[in-house]
């Protein structure tokens, strides 16, 4: 028997802050989830990484509570929490006891409004953020690869610049730059509360407008379109690192999805893009894995494929993968290539469409045992501006993506005038180097 979705309700409060509460009573617990709408992509040059550095600041205390008191009064309630940044939003989360709600909620109102630490903390807590740089980015020759590949692909969109910050912005950055960040943009007008679990929308808009409500209203800064200029020719980056394997990236610039409706020109094609993904790389045994990976003489390891289907800023869609013992990167990249053009000749079967979009609607089902997916789902909707029931109405859209939509844009999207090429040239290891332990306090 399918699962019906629980009701969403989602109302704003005077002073600008939406709230969303999706009930759902099958165990006693909650999930409490806030999101801003600011990410990296907010950042200027010169101060990337202070969204991902102020999200761990937000942790350092207010007047009210104590530097990593707010982690350890979570816990003795019985439950666990975390946050992360993403390009287009930061998020923090706590999931506790459904009766503990109203603790979370009075503890994460008074940081968003009041968050208040010592110059000293903060300077402990960037050699944290440094440490995480060091060990996810320069210890890792792919991070690294898709580091350099960003910064290639995009020219004016601040998706260009790395979530953690560049190394010499994180040496340069004060105290007062998290600060600016904080007051310029966590305004309650700039984001959502997310409550879904065993509670009742009476209650939580009770709770909201009693914890969240008093925060003073302020407008949200205006953002500048810092638009994408159209790519006119191929651009191709080596890069070199140490590594035990080379790797290939093919990065297409290709339509984002702006609208649920079809309003857009680009909207159907961004849909297509995103079932010929699946149909490359959706599933065990799909194209890439069967034709690439597997057989006697295999040509890559590995091989992969991805849509970048919407988000604030330009999207792309990537092949990717690692060559086989004895072959070379320039092979995998004219192999991955080839089998977006078969597709474009030859189409896809009814077979490999049908069983992409079944596994989605599995998908959709199987976030319902989550109550934590159900709020992340929701907050990430909300960034993006998208309805409460934009889950829903995707599928339905992916659902209605026909054979020849897919191969028309197997063939408009992947010349070479919208192509990044990044390879990895594998250099020799340091036999003699040890891996590093991470810094106590890195949150993630």
């Amino acid at each position: 028997m399918a699962q019906t979705p629980p009701a969403v309700e989602q109302f704003t409060l005077p002073n600008g802050l939406t709230v969303i509460v999706k009930p759902d009573h099958r165990a006693p617990t909650a999930v409490h989830m806030l999101w801003v709408r600011v990410g990296s992509m907010d950042e200027v040059d010169g101060t990337s990484g202070v969204a991902h550095v102020l999200e761990h600041m937000m942790f350092k205390g207010t007047r009210l509570v104590k530097p990593g008191e707010f982690s350890r009064r979570v816990a003795a309630l019985g439950g666990r929490e975390n946050a992360f940044t993403g390009k287009d939003y930061t998020g923090y989360y706590q999931q506790i006891p459904a009766s503990r709600l109203e603790d979370v909620m009075k503890l994460e109102a008074d940081r968003f409004a009041n968050n208040h630490w010592a110059d000293e903390e903060f300077k402990k807590e960037l050699e944290v953020v440094k440490e995480e740089r060091r060990l996810r980015t320069e210890d890792s020759p792919r991070a690294l690869m898709y580091e350099a590949l960003n910064a290639t692909v995009f020219v004016a969109s601040p998706y260009r610049r790395p979530i953690v910050g560049w190394m010499s912005d994180l040496d340069a950055m004060t105290p007062g730059d998290a600060r600016d960040f904080h007051r310029r943009w966590y305004v309650p007008a700039n984001a959502v509360v997310v409550v879904a679990g065993d509670v009742e929308v009476t209650q939580v808009r009770r709770l909201a407008e009693k914890h969240y409500g008093s925060l003073p209203e302020r407008a949200v800064p205006p953002r500048k379109p810092r638009a994408e200029p159209l790519q006119t020719g191929m651009r191709r980056m080596a890069f070199k690192a140490p590594a035990e394997q080379a790797y290939v990236s093919l990065a297409f610039k290709v339509p984002s999805l702006q609208s649920l409706d079809g309003a857009q020109p680009g909207d159907a094609d961004a849909l297509a893009l995103t079932v010929l993904a699946a149909v490359l790389d959706g599933y065990s045994g799909a194209r890439l894995d069967r034709v690439l990976t597997q057989g006697e003489n295999p040509l890559a390891d590995s091989a992969g494929a991805h849509n970048g289907l919407w988000g604030r800023g330009p999207q792309v869609f990537t092949l990717d993968g690692v060559p086989a013992q004895g072959k070379t990167a320039e092979q995998l990249e004219v192999a991955l290539r080839e089998q977006v053009n078969r597709i474009a000749a030859d189409g896809v079967s009814e077979t490999e469409l049908n069983r992409v979009k079944t596994q989605w609607v599995a998908s959709e089902v199987y976030k319902l045992d989550s109550v934590f997916n159900q709020a992340r789902e929701l907050g990430s909707n909300w960034v993006q501006a998208l309805p409460l029931d934009a889950s829903e109405r995707l599928i339905a859209r992916l659902r209605a993506v026909t054979a020849d939509q897919v191969r028309a844009v197997a063939g408009k999207y992947f010349g070479d005038d919208q192509l990044t090429v990044a390879v990895l040239q594998p250099q020799p290891l340091d036999k003699t180097r040890k891996p590093r332990t991470p810094l106590a306090g890195s949150r993630h």
